[in-house]
């Protein structure tokens, strides 16, 4: 039998701490623990056992979680998935805690439809696990249980006729899941002003995306900024998928541009990659470049498979520069990746194909 995951909850609210055991609990391939009020009542925990992941809350009385985020990744790094309330100033913070070292954030659980409920449970448990399969961190590689998944046939049925033909403007599609946030900061960062348009799609509680988007414009040479239904994909700007929301490509005779919409979860997520990248075999064809990036779990892998089959240029994330080697092996596997590169070379490599 796998070794269980074994998780400390942080979190100052006794509600949040008996709603997440509830939720993780509900998962066979973890356990809880230890529940903690603080960060000082965690560090007694901790001198117990060690937990394999730390969930944490980011505001908390006596010490706020990003100081014992730091204190953690300084003197013993675990894999922390930060839980926040979602709240703007919130955001900033909580992605604040990205870059000090966390590895994933979660909403906080809230009272809502059993739909809503289900969901949620499943985005926390996956980020969890996530969490313990991540690097840094020492932890057992656990059996993943697998809740049943829908594909992209429930957003955008997959297109029958012939990929289009090849034009002069490229498109780039973009997906990523845990550690995919400094991931793509590095990725965008390196790209000069007039890149081709580009789509992204990272898994991000909503309201999380908004933030994440200007922290990056305000970082990069090109544009970014959260898409908004309609929005033209165009030179120089990428549009970051609104969460908790799909985002597909469209075309209108020259002009791409992006559709936002609601539905289901596909493979485990909304927005989905396999949507996007569907979306983009379906309206671009040949002319699409597509990336998968660092993140648990198989979204995305069906969807590039797809858009090299209809001709499109695509790139896989090697493992040594991934946090979580998971969406890249299972495109590269599917054999969906036609080159697979370090996090540092993809950028030049988007440039040489897209001149």
């Amino acid at each position: 039998m796998a070794k269980k995951i074994k998780v400390l909850i942080v979190d100052d609210s006794a509600v949040v701490r008996q709603t997440l055991v509830d939720v993780l609990s509900s998962d066979p391939d973890i356990e809880i623990m230890a529940t903690a009020s603080d960060p000082f009542v965690a560090a007694e925990r901790m001198k117990a056992d060690i937990p394999d992941v730390i969930t944490l809350d980011v505001e908390m009385p006596r010490m706020d979680g990003l100081t014992f985020l730091q204190k953690i990744m300084s003197q013993h790094p675990i894999p922390v998935v930060m839980c926040s309330s979602l709240t703007g100033s919130g955001s900033e913070t909580a992605l604040k805690a990205l870059e000090y070292g966390a590895v994933e954030i979660i909403e906080k659980p809230r009272l809502g439809t059993k739909q809503f409920l289900q969901e949620a449970r499943v985005r926390i448990c996956d980020a969890v696990k996530a969490a313990a399969c991540s690097k840094p961190g020492v932890v057992q590689r656990p059996s993943m249980s697998v809740e049943p998944k829908l594909s992209a046939d429930a957003v955008l049925s997959k297109s029958s006729g012939k990929a289009m033909i090849q034009t002069t403007e490229s498109i780039v599609v973009v997906g990523a899941s845990t550690g995919g946030t400094e991931a793509l900061r590095i990725f965008l960062e390196a790209l000069p002003a007039d890149t081709p348009g580009i789509v992204i799609v990272q898994h991000m509680p909503e309201s999380f995306t908004a933030a994440f988007a200007r922290r990056l414009d305000s970082l990069c040479k090109i544009t970014v900024k959260e898409a908004e239904n309609g929005d033209t994909v165009v030179r120089g700007r990428a549009l970051l998928a609104p969460g908790n929301r799909h985002a597909l490509l469209k075309r209108s005779g020259a002009r791409y541009y992006v559709e936002i919409k609601d539905g289901p979860l596909v493979s485990r997520h909304r927005p989905s990659v396999d949507v996007l990248f569907r979306s983009a075999t379906r309206y671009a064809g040949k002319n699409a470049v597509a990336v998968i990036m660092t993140g648990m779990g198989d979204d995305g892998a069906r969807g590039m498979k797809e858009m090299r089959d209809a001709g499109a240029r695509t790139i896989a994330q090697d493992e040594d520069s991934c946090v979580v080697f998971g969406m890249p092996k299972e495109a590269i596997k599917l054999g969906g990746a036609e080159q697979v590169l370090p996090l540092q070379k993809i950028a030049a490599e988007i440039v040489r194909l897209c001149p």
